[in-house]
């Protein structure tokens, strides 16, 4: 008899995860508040030799070096547009930068033939019994699962439900971080060029995919705000009132802003959870370790979900097991790659003018650049089973 797994997320980290179980053999089920899964978002990026194995394990490379975008350089400018400082496609796209929303597909599409996913609902309460989990749904019937994984986000349903509320975990950085898609009208090239004032950064770049499109991005230096995660009209006010004075192009992508059907707003945060499981429940990717930007997230949870569904396979489901084993092969990892986050905001925004010019004097320099990217490819490997080898003959067996 197999090992039902519940899965909460159908962003990245848990498409990834439901792709190894079901190759294992485990019955596996994905629930996604979301009604579809989401297009666009931001471009995200793998970097470095544990990423590509993994990646090259599942069987997804090719794809997805034939869906990369090449990388977004990066321009900073003055109010006036005058050049301050050029990041090359490199920096910031790594070994291979793919949209978000096209490796969400990707991902979907190789584990939907292994998975059940279950769009438009979300799990309303969680109940641990001496022989599984009973799951109490929003819209759906209850049901039992053997083991349940919290893959849904900084902002973790399941994490809050079995192991606290959020403010427990998740800690504010002093920054928040908006995008939003818009027309081209300004015949835009690829990549970002981007307004830099002490503590703010507005930029905007063409779409990869379609250079009628274009793409915006902000972020600013604040305290923590009390606002409705839930309320676009809401989260728009705030990124009006954080860049209203300014010049440049800020004043047509502020108006952009508001026709944007659909914008993303949120706080650069991290979460911090002693203990990544709590009897048959477990998390992963920003459940367990996120950074909102800048912490090699994506590759991360990637990573994990290889190890975690690795790591059951070679338990026979033995979850007690396969849970330490899995949070002790990735928790200095992990901490190492969310690492990246804390230095974002300030990276992006100094909320300084010397800080500005120091950061700039320092990144114009082709060596330090190197240095940089140098040190994010260490950060982002750590030495993995190869549990294809491991388990050989057994795949399809397990439970």
């Amino acid at each position: 008899m197999s090992t039902k797994i519940l899965i909460s997320g159908a962003s990245i980290a848990g498409p990834a995860l439901a792709h190894w179980l079901g190759r294992y053999g485990f019955e596996v089920t994905v629930v996604e508040l979301a009604p579809a899964l989401r297009d666009g978002g931001q471009d995200v990026d793998f970097r470095g030799r544990t990423h590509l194995t993994v990646l090259e394990r599942m069987g997804v490379l090719d794809e997805l070096r034939a869906l990369g975008t090449g990388g977004s350089p990066m321009t900073f400018v003055d109010a006036d547009g005058r050049r301050l400082l050029h990041l090359p496609a490199e920096f910031a796209g790594g070994d291979v930068e793919v949209p978000r929303g096209e490796l969400a597909q990707l991902l979907h599409r190789h584990s939907g033939s292994r998975a059940e996913y279950v769009f438009g609902d979300s799990i309303a309460a969680l109940e641990e019994t001496p022989g599984g989990v009973r799951v109490t749904f929003r819209h759906a019937a209850p049901r039992e699962f053997d083991l349940v994984i919290g893959a849904d986000g900084l902002h973790s349903n399941v994490r809050r439900l079995a192991f606290g509320p959020e403010e427990r975990y998740v800690r504010h950085l002093g920054y928040y971080a908006a995008t939003w898609q818009l027309p081209n009208d300004l015949g835009l090239p690829v990549g970002s060029v981007g307004l830099n004032v002490p503590g703010r950064l507005m930029s905007v770049g063409a779409s990869h995919r379609d250079p009628s499109r274009a793409g915006a991005f902000c972020l600013f230096a604040s305290p923590e705000l009390r606002y409705d995660r839930h309320d676009p009209a809401q989260q728009k006010a705030l990124v009006r009132a954080a860049f209203a004075g300014l010049g440049w192009r800020v004043p047509e992508l502020l108006e952009s802003l508001d026709a944007a059907p659909e914008p993303y707003f949120d706080s650069i945060s991290r979460a911090d959870v002693p203990s990544w499981s709590n009897g048959r429940i477990a998390l992963i990717g920003d459940a367990a370790c996120g950074a909102t930007i800048g912490g090699m997230g994506t590759g991360t949870a990637v990573v994990a979900a290889y190890v975690l569904a690795g790591e059951l396979a070679r338990a026979r489901g033995d979850h007690r097991t396969a849970f330490e084993r899995y949070e002790r092969l990735l928790r200095d990892y992990a901490r190492g790659c969310q690492k990246g986050g804390d230095r974002t905001g300030p990276f992006l925004a100094p909320r300084t003018k010397t800080g500005l010019r120091l950061r700039n004097a320092v990144l114009n320099r082709r060596w330090a650049l190197d240095k940089m990217l140098e040190l994010g490819k260490e950060v982002s490997s750590v030495e993995l089973p190869d549990y294809g080898v491991e388990l050989a003959g057994t795949v399809g067996s397990v439970g």
